[in-house]
């Protein structure tokens, strides 16, 4: 559709007009001013609701009755999360009302488009009460060492969606809670460290299980990380160079890595000292010349069975 020099400059006066509008510039530097207001309003709620509630759970764990230490890690990671959700979700609608959008009509839309998504969000509301379960059952924390499917390592964070397990080299892996099926815990109950020493069977057995037996007893005061002393079981099997004695030690949770190593440590230490040997592998060469000068040859062997005769 053509248009005429005359409309042409109307629009352009109307856009000037409005360019040139003092009422429209203050209403957009209020609103600039609002918005900023509201974001700084938010950090700071933020801010001061994550003190609260870490100041919360420290005077909680000075009261009588008090949670674990892995499951005040997991609240307060959850309650963390909570509050930022709904801090931003105040701050989006408030600027969203600051922008002029009628927020009423956008809450009861959503409602109604939220209600028909829910049933294609299946997967998502399975993951959301798979997670509070998790929680609620305590099934596994924060810190704890846990294997689910192939993963194995510390857990990093539990949220209502996702859990993330970090590795011991160093990745993460993240896992909708509605797909965590079995999970082993290894943070709950104590370890058990398991140490097979082997002695050479030319040394005394019983000597050898005796002077062990003195370092196991000893072994409490060294290592906090020990529940009782550790025990020696005896020999566990006969092998083909090597009599294996077993060591058994009850730790505290995924502890037993690390005392199994220092076991080892203080025991080879210990038979050393005794003198008691620790059997190695050996490899024993012939010389083909020196079995040849030792052993006559078949020819030899019969003239001098033959010279014997005629003698």
């Amino acid at each position: 559709m053509a248009t005429t020099p005359e409309e042409l400059n109307k629009a352009v006066d109307k856009t000037v007009d409005k360019l040139i509008d003092n009422d429209m510039w203050i209403a957009l530097g209020q609103g600039a001013i609002k918005i900023v207001a509201i974001m700084l309003i938010t950090f700071i709620a933020l801010k001061l609701g994550r003190t609260a509630i870490r100041n919360v759970f420290r005077v909680r764990s000075k009261a009588p009755l008090k949670f674990s230490e892995r499951r005040e890690a997991t609240l307060l990671k959850l309650l963390e999360n909570v509050l930022t959700y709904v801090v931003y979700f105040i701050s989006l609608m408030t600027i969203l009302s600051t922008l002029g959008i009628d927020i009423k009509g956008l809450i009861a839309g959503a409602g109604i488009v939220g209600l028909a998504i829910g049933f294609g969000a299946q997967n998502l509301v399975r993951d959301i009460i798979t997670g509070f379960f998790i929680i609620f059952e305590d099934q596994f924390s924060v810190g704890d060492y846990v294997k689910i499917g192939a993963a194995e390592g510390t857990v990093e964070e539990i949220g209502l969606r996702t859990t993330k397990i970090k590795s011991w080299t160093g990745e993460l892996h993240i896992f909708p809670n509605g797909n965590i099926t079995e999970v082993t815990n290894f943070s709950i109950h104590n370890s058990i460290a398991v140490v097979d020493v082997s002695i050479a069977y030319e040394e005394n057995i019983e000597e050898a299980e005796n002077v062990i037996q003195e370092l196991l007893l000893s072994l409490p005061q060294k290592y906090e990380d020990l529940v009782n002393p550790p025990e020696l079981l005896g020999v566990q099997t006969l092998g083909a160079s090597d009599v294996v004695i077993r060591i058994v030690a009850e730790t505290l949770p995924m502890k037993h890595w690390y005392i199994a190593r220092m076991i080892r440590k203080d025991v080879k230490l210990l038979l050393d000292e005794h003198g008691i040997e620790i059997p190695f592998p050996r490899m024993v060469m012939y010389s083909r010349n020196e079995e040849f000068h030792a052993q006559p040859s078949h020819d030899k062997q019969r003239k001098l069975n033959g010279e014997k005769e005629e003698g």
